[in-house]
C-alpha cells in the first residue's frame, strides 16, 4: 500500500483526518439545518461505526504475514502505527499516527543510487571480459613473438663466437635488423604486465559487485561512487593502450549467409555475456517493423529457426545497433533515437537528434534513408548525421547509452553525402570512397584530437552494393551487409609506441 504524504518534523508524529459519510453534500446541508437532535440509538450507532472505522484504520496501518527476526526488527522501525484517535464536534474520526524514522525515504534513495551503480559495475564487468579474452589470445601470440626473437639473438652470439669469421659477416646484416626489433622486447613484457593488470581488473571488479549486492544501502554511497568512478576511469585508460589502435588493413570478407534484400543490418551484442552469441538481422531499410534473434552465429548460418520481435515504431536506415541488450535505431521519418529494451520488448528511453537531417536529407551515397548511422566502439555508443549549421559534413556525437543525450560532438570537414559508409574503431571515423566497385577506407577523423587525415586501407567489395558497415570491438571485426549477403571483415590495428 503506498504511504501517504507526509512532512517531516523531529517529533516524526502528525495527525491525519479521515472524513467518513455516505451522504452527498446536499443532504449533509439539509440534516444539518433541520438540528434534529440525536436519539440515543443513532449515538451508539456512531460509536459502533467509529469502533468499526478505528479498527479497520488499525489493520491498514499494521503489516501483516510473518516475517524473520531480523524482519521483525525493521517492520518495527518502518512501519506506520496508530497512535490515538478520537471524534471531533463534526462525528469525524481523527487518528494520531507515529510515521516511520526520517532515514527511511533517504535510504530508499540512497538503495536506487546504490543499485545504478552496480549496473555500471556489471556493464564494466561485461568490458573487462571481452578485454580480457582479447588480451589472452594476444598474449598467446606475443609470448610465441618473445621466444622467437630471444632465439635469434642467442644464435646470432654462437656464431660471432664461433670461428667461421665470413659467416659472421653473412649474419651482419641480419643482426642490424635484430637491433631495431630488440626494443620490442620490453615492449613485450610490459604488455604481459598490462595482461595481469586486466585480471586484477576483473577481480576487483568482482569484489565491488560483492560489496554492492551484499551490503545495498549499508556502505558510505560517497566511498562506493568514488571507487566505481576510479574503476571506471582506470579500465577505459587501460583498454586506449591495450585494446586499440590505428586501422591498417582489413582481411578479404567472409560470407557467412545469404538473405534478405539488397538492403539490411545485421549484428551481435559486444557485451553480451560470455556464452551469448545470438546474432540480431534487420532486412530492409525502411517500413519494416520485425528483427529476428538467432541463438548463435552457428544457428544463424545453418537454419531459419529465429524469434521475431515487433518494434513500437518502423526504422530508418541500416544504421542500427545492439549494445547492452538492448536495440537503438532511428524512428522512420524523423530525427528520434529510439532505445529498445530486447528483454522487456518495451522503449526504455527516446530522444529527438537536435539538428539532424532525416527523410533522405543527409545519407550516405547509396541513399536507403541512411541519414543517421548509430555505432558502438571500444569507448561506447556514437551516432553519425549531418546538419545544415555543419553544411551537410559529418557531425560525431558520442551518445549516453542510458539517457541516449548527446555527451560531447565534433564536426568533420567531409560531406556526408560523399561518404559510401562509416565505422567508428577506438574512438576514430572511418569512411570509404563509395559503397560499389573497388572500395577503400580513405578517410579517418580521430576524436581525440579532433583531427582527420587521408589514409588508403583496401575493403573488399565482393558483391557490389556495400548497404551496412559496423565494427564489433568484442570480435574485432567488421559486420556488412553486401547485396543480400552478411559478411565479416577482419581487421587489423595497429599499435602506436610512444
Amino acid at each position: 500500500m503506498p504511504l501517504p504524504h507526509r512532512s517531516m518534523t523531529s517529533s516524526h508524529t502528525h495527525t491525519h483526518t479521515h472524513t467518513h459519510t455516505g451522504l452527498p453534500v446536499a443532504a449533509r446541508d439539509r440534516r444539518r439545518a433541520r438540528k434534529k437532535p440525536k436519539t440515543r440509538m443513532e449515538s451508539e450507532e456512531n460509536v459502533v461505526q467509529s469502533f468499526l472505522l478505528l479498527l479497520l484504520l488499525a489493520a491498514s496501518f499494521t503489516l501483516v504475514g510473518p516475517a524473520a527476526p531480523r524482519d521483525q526488527e525493521r517492520a518495527q522501525e518502518d512501519q506506520w502505527h496508530v497512535f490515538s484517535s478520537a471524534q471531533d464536534a463534526a462525528g469525524r474520526c481523527v487518528c494520531t499516527v507515529v510515521t516511520p524514522q526520517d532515514g527511511l525515504c533517504s535510504r530508499d534513495t540512497r538503495g536506487k543510487q546504490v543499485r545504478h551503480l552496480l549496473e555500471k559495475v556489471q556493464n564494466m564487468s561485461r568490458s573487462i571480459e571481452v578485454l580480457d579474452q582479447r588480451t589472452r589470445r594476444d598474449l598467446q601470440m606475443v609470448e610465441k613473438m618473445e621466444a622467437e626473437l630471444k632465439g635469434l639473438e642467442n644464435k646470432f652470439k654462437q656464431v660471432e663466437e664461433g670461428h667461421e669469421s665470413n659467416a659472421a659477416r653473412q649474419y651482419q646484416s641480419i643482426k642490424v635488423k635484430m637491433e631495431e626489433l630488440r626494443p620490442l622486447i620490453p615492449l613485450l613484457e610490459a604488455y604481459k604486465a598490462d595482461a595481469l593488470l586486466v585480471r586484477r581488473f576483473k577481480e576487483e571488479a568482482a569484489n565491488v559487485t560483492a560489496l554492492l549486492q551484499d551490503q545495498l544501502g549499508a556502505l558510505d554511497y560517497q566511498d562506493l561512487h568514488g571507487r566505481v568512478a576510479s574503476l571506471e576511469e582506470r579500465l577505459r585508460a587501460c583498454m586506449q593502450r591495450l585494446a586499440c589502435g590505428k586501422l591498417t588493413r582489413i582481411a578479404e570478407p567472409v560470407t557467412i549467409k545469404t538473405s534478405g534484400s539488397r538492403f539490411g543490418s545485421w549484428m551481435t551484442d559486444p557485451l553480451a555475456p560470455a556464452g551469448d552469441n545470438r546474432v540480431w538481422y534487420m532486412d530492409g531499410y525502411h517500413n519494416n517493423r520485425f528483427v529476428r534473434e538467432y541463438k548463435s552465429v552457428q544457428d544463424f548460418m545453418t537454419s531459419d529457426n529465429f524469434t521475431s520481435h515487433r518494434l513500437p515504431h518502423p526504422w530508418s536506415g541500416t544504421g542500427q545497433v545492439v549494445y547492452n541488450g538492448s536495440l537503438f535505431f532511428n524512428k522512420f521519418q524523423s530525427h528520434t533515437l529510439i532505445k529498445f529494451d530486447l528483454r522487456s520488448s518495451l522503449i526504455s528511453r527516446s530522444r529527438q537528434l537536435d539538428f539532424a537531417g532525416y527523410n533522405n536529407m543527409y545519407h550516405y551515397s547509396w541513399g536507403g534513408h541512411s541519414d543517421i548511422d548509430l555505432m558502438v566502439d571500444e569507448g561506447g555508443l556514437w551516432a553519425v548525421y549531418a546538419t545544415n549549421q555543419n553544411a551537410g559534413n559529418i557531425v560525431l556525437s558520442q551518445l549516453d547509452p542510458d539517457s541516449l543525450q548527446v555527451v560531447r560532438s565534433w564536426t568533420t570537414n567531409h560531406p556526408k553525402r560523399s561518404a559510401g559508409e562509416a565505422f567508428m574503431i577506438c574512438g576514430t571515423l572511418y569512411v570509404t570512397n563509395g559503397y560499389s566497385g573497388a572500395t577503400k577506407v580513405y578517410y579517418a577523423f580521430a576524436t581525440n584530437s579532433s583531427t582527420y587525415e587521408y589514409i588508403d586501407v583496401p575493403l573488399g567489395n565482393t558483391y557490389g552494393h556495400l548497404s551496412m558497415l559496423d565494427y564489433n570491438p568484442r570480435d574485432r571485426a567488421l559486420y556488412a551487409w553486401n547485396n543480400g549477403r552478411q559478411v565479416l571483415y577482419n581487421v587489423t590495428l595497429y599499435h602506436i609506441i610512444q
